[in-house]
């Protein structure tokens, strides 16, 4: 099996002892597994052996690609997994709880009726295999910093062409053409680019506003690279600024600044979080930053572990988060900053190189 495969169960077996095997059905968790990507497919891992089970439509690139796993050709996957089951006399098997639906759990259990075998719907695969994702190795990380490189060499490109009179949908579209242009698979999530009163929504989509000279514009971006995705957010002036302005993006540097001296090993996610909504609260700006901090970023753009108010997470070596404080004011503007962190052995390499200073075009 592969390394990682040996790794989900070694972890499985800390959480519960009560499985034969696992099966995983969402598509992220299958290419973390077999490193190839497929719109179907399913990967059974038993506590020595590995079976990745496709149709016609992959099974020769899956063959290629895939290595230390069996690649079964299936015309019936229902054949094909009561196969193995029966091979491996597998009684109890783990399901994914997020990454399947209830739909598919009921034609499971249809399917594998007559072999006798039990589903486990806990949360046990998918805590293991969350765990697993949230340490990075290194080629992965390297493929997280090349998406973050292509990303901000789009970006530099485009900073030339903001002009007043320019809409959000237009600069969101033209992001993301030059972040094709220098090799991003795809744009790692729905870009935000908000302008004005629209910067104080933190989630604000690009809309038919135009830029108007003393805007604040914020921009949420970031590319996909063999799979793997990066997030960075900055918030830029156009032609001026007021003091107050000034005074609220120097404030939200400053958290940033000092929530990544905090990003290390060992460090509650949780801590970090508070600490930094402190900072901003006890500076005048209470309730003007209440999302979380930061988020764990890979296959996903949005997975574990996660710097907020909840979480339980501690950081380790190879983790990759993002560190993005903001504050929001309501019908006047917003800014947030965001990069992107590795945790290092003793503390953080910062995935992203564009400048924070405040920029004013």
């Amino acid at each position: 099996m592969t390394d990682r495969l040996n790794a989900l169960t070694n972890e499985l077996q800390k959480r519960t002892e009560n499985f034969d095997a696992a099966l995983i059905t969402s598509e992220v968790n299958r290419m973390y597994f077999t490193g190839f990507k497929s719109s179907a497919g399913l990967v059974l891992a038993t506590r020595d052996e590995a079976y990745f089970i496709v149709d016609f439509r992959y099974y020769e690139a899956a063959v290629k690609k895939v290595k230390n796993m069996d690649v079964v050709l299936a015309t019936d996957f229902k054949s094909e997994l009561l196969k193995i089951i029966k091979t491996h006399k597998i009684k109890n098997i783990l399901l994914e709880n997020a990454g399947i639906t209830l739909a598919e759990v009921l034609r499971l259990e249809a399917w594998a009726k007559d072999a006798g075998v039990s589903f486990i719907k806990t949360s046990a695969l998918d805590d293991a295999i969350n765990s697993l994702r949230a340490v990075k190795t290194e080629e992965e990380t390297q493929s997280i910093k090349t998406a973050q490189e292509i990303a901000e060499k789009a970006f530099e490109k485009f900073l030339p062409t903001i002009k007043a009179g320019m809409t959000e949908r237009e600069a969101a579209f033209e992001l993301e053409f030059l972040m094709r242009k220098e090799g991003a698979e795809a744009s790692a999530f729905d870009m935000i680019v908000a302008s004005g009163k629209n910067g104080a929504v933190p989630h604000a989509q690009p809309s038919e506003k135009k830029f108007e000279t003393g805007d604040f514009i914020t921009i949420d971006m970031g590319a996909v690279y063999n799979g793997y995705h990066s997030d960075m957010t900055r918030t830029i002036a156009l032609g001026k600024v007021s003091e107050r302005q000034r005074e609220v993006y120097n404030l939200v540097l400053q958290a940033q600044n000092r929530a990544i001296e905090q990003v290390k090993p060992g460090a509650s996610c949780k801590d970090i979080d508070a600490v930094t909504k402190d900072f901003i609260y006890k500076n005048g700006y209470e309730g003007c930053f209440e999302h979380a901090l930061g988020h764990g970023v890979g296959l996903e753009i949005h997975e574990k572990p996660s710097l907020s108010v909840r979480s339980k997470d501690v950081l380790k070596p190879g983790m990759v988060v993002t560190v993005e404080p903001g504050i929001y004011l309501k019908n006047e503007f917003g800014v947030r900053i965001e990069d992107m962190l590795v945790v290092t052995a003793d503390g953080a390499q910062n995935l992203t190189s564009a400048a924070k200073d405040l920029l004013i075009l």
